[in-house]
């Protein structure tokens, strides 16, 4: 994949007709512009199950999907898709939008892992399972792209603890 080798920066129409066979004007016609290919790739992506954890507990499924997260991230090639993605997202309107219905997609499919927990007793009827999510994935977003700092498992897993503590103070 050409974003894996040259990042969203050296991502053109030109390399991307190049290696897939095609003349640039194909790639221009369908897409637009590397932010188009990026937000169709998005909108591709957010249609793609998930494996979303069933470990028994709300503590345990947490802390499998923060790890998942960090995991990805972790690989040379989930780095550099995962990065392109966010770039694009935050400099052009049709990736941000794509990005924004890809995190919609995965959080959908990560709910039910409250939604199982809630079942089970574990937290209130009332806890907002989005947020939930949000809250457990947010500080390794936050240590990726703001801070620049590695996210080690352990940080996955304080991540996970810190969004459980929380929804059970009933603070989600």
């Amino acid at each position: 994949m050409e974003v894996t080798e040259r990042g969203y920066e050296g991502l053109t129409v030109e390399n991307v007709a190049k290696r897939s066979g095609v003349h640039k004007t194909s790639i221009y016609r369908r897409w637009g512009s590397p932010e188009g290919l990026v937000a169709d790739a998005l909108e591709l992506a957010a249609e793609e199950p998930i494996p979303v954890p069933d470990t028994g507990t709300l503590a345990g499924d947490l802390r499998a999907l923060t790890e998942a997260l960090r995991a990805g991230f972790a690989s040379p090639h989930g780095s550099a898709v995962g990065c392109a993605f966010i770039v694009a997202g935050m400099q052009h309107p049709a990736a941000a939008a794509a990005m924004q219905n890809f995190t919609a997609a995965r959080r959908k499919q990560s709910v039910v892992v409250v939604e199982r927990a809630v079942a089970r007793g574990e937290l209130p009827g009332t806890v907002d399972a989005d947020e939930l999510i949000r809250f457990a994935l947010a500080p390794i977003y936050y240590r990726l792209f703001v801070t620049h700092e590695p996210v080690a498992p352990e940080d996955a897993a304080k991540a996970a603890d810190a969004a459980l503590a929380a929804a059970r103070a009933g603070i989600l």
